[in-house]
């Protein structure tokens, strides 16, 4: 109701004047407030459209899920998608070990009936059950770890659970700083790295360089291909500074005379969709269950935008494949492999590389061209690492120390062929390791695999006190390898190298 005064005006002898009146406002239907809510509503959503979420949002979203509230409360008072507001959720959460407080971490499916004792070797006198000790998860043959069915449902995390803090099983939480750190490294990720393919970089190569190495510009070789570009200039000039190119600054003698800015070098763009289920907890996962051989891979740099290595680490034997590429593209890791594939035969590849382990490297960004063959046919299995995490592949990278002995950091790998490789290799290989009671990779390899292999990937073993592990190695050999081809003695040729 609205009480309304009319004043006096104009007219003194009005019987209205000074009197009140009241006007009763006409009511709505339940009906009516309902559609008229759900209307605002739709306006919040179509306002909130298109935008990213906020730090503010997200820590509203934490405070809400620990009252209890439910995700379509959250996302009625965010003015959000429902959807929205759950895929957050989900995709932001993270994991965490913590434990019910002053209780035992066992997490093992069967540990209220389990009766086991002295599983641990070490502790024979020790009389107690085993489930209620903390090794019990790692130490026991049969653990099989309960999963709380609960974050499988709304809200998908333990916020705001009655028995968070009682349960000992593994838990999920949504805390809003790690999300919002988490969105904003998806959002910058998402902005590196140049937007190309492999098969468009190299068709832009072979149209750009070879007319930048005839003194044209990158504005007169665009303006008399219009058709053939689809990026700008600019990039043109990005991508031959970052080495993407055959072509290179000093091909472009403009370029040369201007300073430099302090910038990133352009790399390729990796599509982080590879990663989805070859994680590393899923590749810890995979052979524990699995029990499968493990081969580490990586990449070996030399000049940046020149030649590299692809090495590949038997775990098991500390033996180790090196390969010469000629850029360090993803194509050329598929050609290598799908040359073992067949010099090696379905059988003995599929014994040797069972489970690959590299890096998030954009050479190893096409999992499934390594993982099956031209038919179709699954040849391995690939998973990665942690990023910035090297350490869970530490046996390739303590052995590229033997490589950097050969060829020091920041040497040029153009210079070198396969053979040349071979022979590194062979003489790291040979040599005797102390972890191995003294024996050679090459020797172990050979043990496990035929040495038939090893003469396949032109290896063969060196005698232990003619093994040289200094860059005049392959020095003598590219100087060898010279004289033959120009036919001029090999001492002048070592000289002037």
């Amino acid at each position: 109701m609205i009480a309304v005064l009319l004043p006096a005006v104009a007219s003194f002898n009005s019987p209205l004047c000074g009197h009140i009146f009241i006007v009763t406002k006409p009511r709505l239907s339940s009906k009516m407030e309902t559609a008229l809510r759900m209307q605002s509503m739709r306006e919040a959503i179509v306002m909130s459209k298109n935008k990213h979420m906020t730090d503010h949002e997200r820590l509203q979203i934490e405070y809400w899920l620990k009252e209890g509230m439910s995700i379509k409360g959250i996302a009625r008072e965010l003015g959000r998608s429902t959807s929205t507001v759950s895929r957050e959720i989900r995709a932001r959460s993270v994991p965490s070990d913590k434990s019910g407080y002053g209780r035992i971490p066992n997490r093992c499916i069967f540990r209220k009936g389990c009766v086991k004792c002295q599983l641990c070797e070490d502790k024979p006198d020790c009389t107690r059950q085993c489930r209620l000790c903390k090794l019990c998860n790692s130490v026991c043959a049969d653990y099989e770890e309960e999963v709380c069915l609960l974050l499988y449902e709304p809200p998908y995390v333990c916020n705001g659970c009655i028995e968070e803090r009682d349960c000992t099983l593994r838990k999920s939480y949504y805390i809003h700083k790690k999300a919002h750190e988490a969105y904003r490294e998806l959002l910058v990720e998402s902005r590196i790295g140049a937007n190309i393919t492999e098969d468009e970089l190299i068709e832009l190569d072979n149209l750009v360089s070879p007319l930048l190495r005839r003194g044209q510009s990158v504005h007169h070789i665009a303006a008399n291909n219009p058709d053939e570009f689809n990026v700008s200039e600019k990039t043109i000039y990005r991508y031959v500074s970052g080495n993407l190119l055959t072509a290179k600054n000093i091909d472009m003698p403009r370029v040369c005379r201007i300073k430099p800015r302090k910038t990133k070098p352009v790399q390729h763009k990796v599509d982080s969709g590879c990663r989805i289920g070859r994680t590393y907890p899923e590749f810890l996962r995979f052979v524990d269950e699995t029990d499968s051989a493990v081969v580490e891979m990586d990449s070996v740099i030399g000049r940046i935008g020149g030649k590299a290595l692809l090495t590949l680490m038997f775990k098991s034997c500390d033996f180790m494949i090196a390969l010469i590429r000629d850029r360090n593209t993803s194509q050329s890791v598929i050609d290598w492999f799908d040359w073992m594939y067949t010099e090696l035969g379905d059988v003995s590849f599929k014994a040797m590389f069972p489970v690959l382990l590299g890096d998030n490297g954009s050479e190893f960004s096409n999992p499934k061209a390594l993982e099956f063959d031209a038919l179709g046919k699954r040849r391995t299995q690939l998973f990665y690492c942690d990023p910035n995490a090297s350490f869970q592949k530490p046996n390739v990278e303590l052995n590229h120390e033997f490589i950097r002995r050969i060829l020091p950091k920041g040497s040029s790998f153009d210079h070198l062929v396969q053979e040349d490789v071979n022979l590194m290799m062979s003489h790291i290989n040979s040599y005797s390791r102390e972890k191995l009671n003294d024996k050679t990779p090459i020797d172990l390899f050979g043990f496990l695999y035929g040495h038939s292999v090893i003469e396949n990937l032109g290896q063969c073993k060196i005698p232990a006190n003619e093994i040289i592990l200094k860059p005049s190695l392959l020095k003598n050999a590219v100087a060898a390898r010279l004289a033959v081809t120009k036919e001029l003695p090999i001492a002048t040729l070592i000289n002037v190298g």
